[in-house]
């Protein structure tokens, strides 16, 4: 049977909801409810920002950073690179500004080689894959534990769908 999750920010009232049939592991609820509350409590900010202009460059921001934050967890690397690119591009740093960092880079550190190939100088860092950070522990804790979760209510919903 779905279930419903939903987040409920007190400042401004918005309501985000979230349905589906869950994982029945407690940890996944909590990840679901911290992601959806976090979510919750994004939205409400920006959407409190008075300026429409600050707005909609905010919720351009985040929905980015969302992309490539779904592509990192698909590991679709190509993809990851076309975002970042696009992302530093709207920051005003180009391909020059980009190789003149990654070349001051390598000079600090030595890690590193720059190769010149089709699309332009790559940095070569060897074979080795690239792998996701694991976690060792709980680091963000149960949304339940948390002090600062004073601004949201969150709570689970059984539909009758």
């Amino acid at each position: 049977m779905p279930e419903q999750y939903v987040a409920t920010d007190k400042r401004t009232g918005l309501e985000v909801s979230v349905t589906g049939d869950f994982p029945p592991h407690h940890d996944d609820r909590i990840r679901i409810a911290r992601t959806s509350t976090l979510f919750t409590r994004l939205m409400s900010t920006i959407l409190g920002n008075p300026s429409e202009a600050e707005r909609r460059d905010q919720f351009i921001a985040i929905e980015t950073q969302l992309e490539l934050a779904e592509a990192l967890i698909r590991g679709d690397m190509q993809e990851v690179q076309t975002l970042l690119q696009s992302t530093l591009e709207r920051m005003g740093l180009g391909p020059e500004e980009l190789d003149e960092a990654a070349r001051r880079i390598l000079q600090e550190f030595g890690d590193g080689q720059i190769e010149k190939g089709v699309d332009g100088p790559s940095l070569d860092l060897g074979n080795a894959p690239l792998e996701m950070p694991q976690v060792s522990e709980d680091i963000l804790g149960d949304v339940n534990d948390e002090g600062d979760e004073g601004d949201e209510e969150a709570e689970w919903h059984r539909s009758l769908s």
